[in-house]
C-alpha cells in the first residue's frame, strides 16, 4: 500500500490521489467489515430481517432498488456492517477511530471528518447501513459521471456548489497529514498549496476562482490518470 501511493504521488495534480483514496477509502472500510470476499452462507438474509440491533435498516427489496448491489451483496454487507457496529450506526468519532488503524503513521482525523461527512447524507451526525451502502453504490458502481459527482462533493465542503481554494487546500493538508509520512521523499510544507494552484490551473475553466460541478467533470474526463483511476475496482466486490 505504501509503494502504491508513493507512485501516486509523483502524478500531476493531487486530484487524482484525492480521488484514489475515495476509492480505497472506501475499499478499506469493506476489508474492515471483512466484506471484500462474498463467501458467507445465504442465512444471512435472516440476520437482516430479524436483527436485534437498535436501528433496523429498510428492507432489502428496497435498497436493492435504490442501489446498484444485488440482495445476496446486500445481505454480507449488512453482516459485516452488523457486526462492526451493532448498533446499527456510525458516529464520526467511531469513523476517526476506524481510519486512525488504517493510517496508524499519520494523522488522519481531518480526512476522516470529510469522508464522514460525504456518507452522511442525512446530516444528523450518524452513517446508517442506508448512507454506507447508497455511498458504496455510487463509488463501486456507479457510472463515471456518478462517481466524479461524488468526489465533487467530498471537495465542496459547503455544499454551496462550487470548490474554492480554501476547501482545496484543506482537503490537501488532510490528504497530506493522512500520508506524508508514508511517502519518499517527504513533502515540503508549502507543497499542498502547489498542489491546489495546480488543481485549479487545470479545473477552472473560465479563471472566476471557483471550480463547478461542470468543470470539475468535464476535467476530470480528459485526465487519462483519473479516468483508470475510477476503473481500478469495477469488479472489486
Amino acid at each position: 500500500m505504501m509503494l502504491f501511493f508513493r507512485e501516486e504521488w509523483e502524478m500531476e495534480g493531487l486530484q487524482t490521489v484525492g480521488i484514489l483514496l475515495v476509492i480505497c477509502s472506501s475499499l478499506k472500510l469493506l476489508h474492515f467489515l471483512g466484506l471484500i470476499d462474498f463467501t458467507q452462507s445465504d442465512s444471512i438474509e435472516d440476520d437482516f430481517e430479524l436483527s436485534t440491533v437498535c436501528y433496523r435498516p429498510e428492507g432489502l427489496d428496497k435498497l436493492q432498488e435504490q442501489t446498484k448491489f444485488t440482495k445476496k451483496e446486500l445481505q454480507i454487507l449488512y453482516r459485516g456492517f452488523k457486526n462492526e457496529c451493532p448498533c446499527g450506526m456510525v458516529n464520526e468519532e467511531t469513523f476517526k477511530l476506524i481510519y486512525s488503524q488504517f493510517f496508524p503513521q499519520g494523522d488522519s482525523s481531518m480526512y476522516a471528518h470529510f469522508l464522514f461527512d460525504a456518507f452522511d447524507t442525512q446530516k444528523n451526525g450518524s452513517v446508517s447501513f442506508e448512507d454506507f451502502v447508497m455511498g458504496l453504490s455510487v463509488i463501486l458502481r456507479g457510472s463515471i459521471v456518478d462517481r466524479l459527482n461524488w468526489a465533487f462533493n467530498l471537495y465542496d465542503l459547503n455544499k454551496d456548489g462550487c470548490i474554492t481554494k480554501e476547501e482545496m487546500t484543506d482537503i490537501m493538508k488532510s490528504i497530506y497529514d493522512m500520508m506524508g509520512k508514508c511517502t519518499y521523499p517527504s513533502m515540503q510544507d508549502d507543497a499542498p498549496m502547489e498542489h491546489v494552484e495546480n488543481f485549479f490551473q487545470k479545473m477552472d475553466r473560465n479563471n472566476d476562482g471557483v471550480v463547478t460541478i461542470e468543470e470539475f467533470i468535464e476535467s476530470c474526463q480528459k485526465d487519462e490518470n483519473i479516468m483508470q483511476s475510477m476503473q481500478l475496482f469495477d469488479n472489486v466486490i
